[in-house]
This record gives C-alpha cells, sequence and structure tokens, in this order.
C-alpha cells in the first residue's frame, strides 16, 4: 500500500512567517531596483545621448532666445537707420500689401488723405498707433527720428513733400 500524501516544505509556523516576508520583500525590492535604474540611467549623458551636453543645449535655444544686456550709451550706440531701411524692415508687411486698410506704399490716392494732415500729426498718430497699426508699427525700438524717416520715406513716395528730420547733434557729427 502507497501513500500519496503530498509534504509541504513549510512544516512550522516560523518557516510560514519568513517565507510570507520574503515573498512580499522579494518582488517590492526588484521594483525599487528597476526604479532606482530608470531614474538614475536617465541623469547620466554619455558620448551616445550628446544631446544632454551643455553646447548641444544652448545651440538648440540660440534661435529662440538671445539676451543681450548693455549699457544704453555703452559705445555699441546702434547707427541711424535710413526711412527707406526702416519701411524695408518694419514697414513692407503691411503697406506692402495693403493688409487691414493700411495704404499701400506709392498709392497717391490712398496717401493723400494723410498727407493732407500734415507731417507732425502723421507721425504723432503712428507713433501712438492709428486703427491696425500698432504703435511705432510695431518696432517699439525705433527711435522717434528713425520713425519719422519712415513715415516721411513713404509720404513723399505717394507725393508728399516732407522734410527730412534734422539727427541730433550728437549722431550727426559721427
Amino acid at each position: 500500500m502507497s501513500t500519496n500524501e503530498s509534504q509541504s516544505l513549510i512544516k512550522t509556523p516560523k518557516q510560514l512567517i519568513i517565507v510570507g516576508l520574503l515573498g512580499i520583500l522579494v518582488p517590492v525590492l526588484g521594483a525599487v531596483m528597476v526604479a532606482y535604474f530608470v531614474v538614475t540611467s536617465s541623469k547620466k549623458p554619455d558620448s551616445e545621448h550628446s544631446s544632454m551636453a551643455a553646447e548641444d543645449m544652448a545651440r538648440r535655444i540660440k534661435p529662440v532666445a538671445d539676451v543681450v544686456i548693455a549699457e544704453p550709451d555703452a559705445g555699441g550706440a546702434k547707427a541711424m537707420k535710413s526711412g527707406e531701411e526702416i519701411y524695408k524692415t518694419v514697414c513692407l508687411a503691411c503697406h506692402g500689401s495693403g493688409a487691414a486698410g493700411a495704404p499701400k506704399f506709392g498709392d497717391k490716392a490712398a496717401w493723400s488723405k494723410l498727407i493732407a494732415q500734415g507731417q507732425k500729426t502723421m507721425v504723432a498718430n503712428g507713433m501712438k498707433g492709428v486703427r491696425a497699426m500698432p504703435p511705432r508699427g510695431g518696432a517699439a525700438d525705433l527711435s522717434d527720428i528713425e520713425f519719422e524717416r519712415a513715415v516721411v520715406y513713404m509720404a513723399n513716395t505717394a507725393g508728399g513733400s516732407f522734410k527730412e528730420p534734422a539727427l541730433p547733434k550728437d549722431k550727426a557729427a559721427k
């Protein structure tokens, strides 16, 4: 007669407690080790991951952010731009196509009403913004003289006879 009794490996309550604790502790420690590996391995740039290198990060953000801080009169004074230069860089977008009701460049009929208001009025309106045009045409960094030069250039091209504004004495000497 044979007995088919299966014998348990756990024979005492002490063994049951040890196996129970190991059954919980081993998977938890394994998960902690995997998490630690994942977190620490992604923080160390190596030759394969050069995208984390300081030079690469600086190159990627350069087109978006380039901050230059300087004193207003620290020898880096910018050159005064002509009315034509300002027109081509700032005003052309709207006045070249007549966008948002802007008078088209060279259109004598559209500019005649504005020219009749006079140079001072046109410049003052443009400086604070008029209709869809933002103040200074959206170029807040333009000096008063540069902005007036652009207005004079556009008005004179459309038949006006405005005078070019006089340069300040310190700019004229240079």
